[in-house]
């Protein structure tokens, strides 16, 4: 799960644990990534807060 709090995001585990959190704009999530858009790049996440690709 991904929440936007303010400029942040924040990613939570299905127990809602928090995994990570990252600046930007939300744009959307499914159960093996986060996407974000910072600026005029929007970026996907993995599971663990790693870069998988930009756009």
């Amino acid at each position: 799960m991904a929440k936007q709090q303010g400029t942040n995001v924040m990613v939570y585990s299905e127990t809602d644990s928090f995994m990570f959190n990252k600046t930007g704009n939300l744009i959307g999530y499914t159960s093996n990534t986060v996407t974000v858009k910072q600026g005029a790049t929007t970026y996907v996440y993995g599971e663990h807060g790693e870069v998988k690709f930009t756009k």
